[in-house]
């Protein structure tokens, strides 16, 4: 029987994916054990290719953060979805969609940050192959945070940085090098 975390896991995969689809986009579930993929979307002309990867949260977290492997993969076609689907069940889910470039800068900074600061009693953290991502990070910066609370709202429903949307004819072609 499957456990409730694959279960949400599961249910935020398709709930970007009826997202694309519904936006007219071409997407369908990355096959099982792809390790920087869930969903392969392009748009209708078939010119723009990208990889989406789907972390979902019930908004019951204690850190309220999205756990994330250390080493993602970064290229321009990577992109992150990360789906709360918040308490009470009947409001709609946010879902933040952003290049996964700006989730390892994130969490590559708040990691060191972390690391460099001692722990309960003064003690080092010790390392761990695990980040977060948190749509605050007070509990890390004590002050000057970069990242404070509100810092993920330019992402919420950011489908267009997924750079799909073609029918626009103010709006170029992604061109692809190589």
């Amino acid at each position: 029987m499957p456990s409730k975390t694959s279960l949400t896991g599961v249910a935020g995969e398709h709930y970007v994916l009826s997202e694309l689809l519904r936006r007219g986009h071409v997407a369908a579930l990355a096959p099982m054990g792809v390790p920087s993929a869930d969903i392969v979307v392009t748009n209708e002309e078939g010119s723009r290719l990208c990889s989406i990867q789907v972390k979902t949260r019930r908004g019951i977290r204690v850190n309220g953060g999205w756990p994330v492997k250390a080493t993602i993969a970064t290229g321009e076609r990577y992109f992150f979805c990360f789906v709360d689907f918040q308490e009470p069940k009947k409001v709609r889910p946010l879902v933040y969609v952003m290049p996964a470039a700006v989730v390892a800068e994130v969490i590559t900074k708040a990691y060191q940050k972390w690391l460099s600061t001692p722990g309960r009693n003064g003690q080092p953290h010790k390392e761990n192959p695990v980040r977060v991502l948190l749509p605050d990070f007070s509990s890390v910066w004590a002050s000057d945070n970069p990242y404070p609370k509100g810092w993920m709202d330019q992402y919420q429903d950011a489908w267009d940085v997924l750079g799909l949307e073609t029918t626009d004819p103010d709006r170029p072609l992604p061109t692809e090098t190589g």
